[in-house]
């Protein structure tokens, strides 16, 4: 028997007025998913624990069978864990992003705007270049050594900051993607002394980014400059229960996303990573599911996550959000189950979103999403339903996306 996850990142969502009152995963062409769900189990399940704030690291550590209430201490450290990194003694770690801010640029930074969290997508190697010449910059490399802080570039937006002796406690770090479009003052770093200092370097970041030779071209292109950073996802260590141990199956997991892959690494499955796979909606659907395909000839357990849903609704971009859930039924399912049925495999398939991403503000959501598993044994009768937030409703509920892993390998 073989056991798959398809982790769409961000695709359930809320009705939207522009499509009258329907949902992106109702208005979507998904047949594959679709027929899969009608022969199999629909329902709800709680990705995000109680008193969490919305976000793929603890509904992801969740859905692999690892309870954030236990072992949830942030994103950041899941992150570095996939890069081999290793925190120092005290140590603390965070995401860095490359952001765009907005507004006249004699403006206070705090009278600033989040325009993009990833700002614009950009790539990975312009990435790299403007976070390693910030941290070689004379100005900016003597604050960052006072701070304790290095960088480690991230080859996209998502560059980690490691720092030594890091005081947490009471800060207070916003995830930049949830506050698209809103002034920095109400989501700037605060609670402690050590939220002054990562303030102190976000403000000299974006004057010294404003004007790079990289930014400049970037403007005169049409792209959003990458003139700004952005410290959240703060953690100190992460320990994570061993996945074959618990479920009797070994496996990888693709992704672009180095969250995805730290938790591999934690719980003792491989990281996969596919050169092509961009974590946006045009992303190398058929690499991923070719690199699934090939974790499964040798082991039980293979799982897929797709960003591209959450990065376009981030974007506000019905359109790809809409385009990537089709993408993942149709280039993603639909060939991996029929590769698997044409080796005469069997095989059990889970499929959810991670959490909602609302295309109305560009925010995670931490109300439910639904599920579906699906048995190409076929022993029992289906839900006869489509996959979507209300036809989930109308089935059984989950309280923790623990709960999901027991049901996939029939614990």
């Amino acid at each position: 028997m073989k056991y798959i996850l398809i982790i769409g990142d961000g695709m359930a969502d809320d009705p939207l007025e522009e499509l009258s009152g329907r949902t992106p995963l109702e208005v979507c062409k998904k047949p594959y998913f679709d027929s899969l769900c009608e022969r199999g189990e629909l329902g709800m399940v709680q990705t995000i624990p109680e008193g969490f704030p919305p976000g793929s690291d603890t509904a992801i550590m969740g859905i692999f069978g690892c309870d954030p209430a236990k072992y949830f201490s942030g994103r950041a450290p899941l992150e570095l864990a996939a890069s081999g990194g290793v925190l120092p003694e005290g140590g603390a770690c965070y995401r860095c992003n490359m952001v765009t801010l907005g507004g006249v640029e004699s403006l206070p930074y705090a009278e600033k705007l989040m325009v993009s969290h990833s700002a614009g997508s950009i790539e990975g190697e312009e990435s790299d270049e403007l976070i390693e010449w910030l941290f070689n910059n004379p100005e900016f490399a003597v604050m960052a050594k006072a701070a304790g802080m290095s960088i480690r570039p991230g080859s996209s937006f998502r560059h980690l900051a490691v720092q030594e002796d890091a005081d947490l406690e009471g800060i207070f770090l916003a995830p930049p993607h949830d506050h698209l479009g809103e002034k920095l003052a109400g989501i700037l770093p605060r609670g402690n002394a050590n939220a002054a200092a990562l303030l102190a370097l976000m403000e000299k970041a974006n004057a010294l980014l404003e004007h790079h030779p990289i930014n400049e071209k970037r403007r005169a292109e049409g792209h959003l400059p990458a003139n700004g950073i952005w410290f959240w996802a703060e953690g100190k260590g992460a320990k994570l229960p061993n996945f074959t141990e618990h479920y009797g199956a070994g496996g990888g997991v693709v992704s672009a996303v180095p969250l995805c892959h730290g938790i591999a690494v934690l719980v003792g499955l491989e990281p996969v990573s596919v050169p092509t796979a961009t974590g946006e909606w045009d992303t190398d659907y058929e690499a991923k599911t070719a690199a699934a395909l090939k974790i499964l000839e040798t082991d039980d357990f293979a799982a897929v996550h797709i960003e591209a849903p959450d990065e376009a609704t981030h974007n506000h971009d019905l359109e790809h959000k809409i385009y990537s859930v089709e993408c993942i039924s149709e280039r993603v399912v639909k060939p991996l189950c029929e590769a698997l049925r044409a080796k005469g495999e069997d095989f059990r398939l889970l499929i959810l979103s991670d959490h909602r991403t609302f295309m109305s503000s560009g925010a995670h959501g931490a109300t439910p999403v639904p599920y579906m598993i699906y048995d190409s044994r076929e022993l029992t009768p289906g839900c006869g339903l489509a996959y979507s937030e209300a036809n989930g409703e109308r089935g059984p509920f989950l309280r923790s996306g623990t709960e999901l892993m027991p049901k996939l390998f029939e614990k």
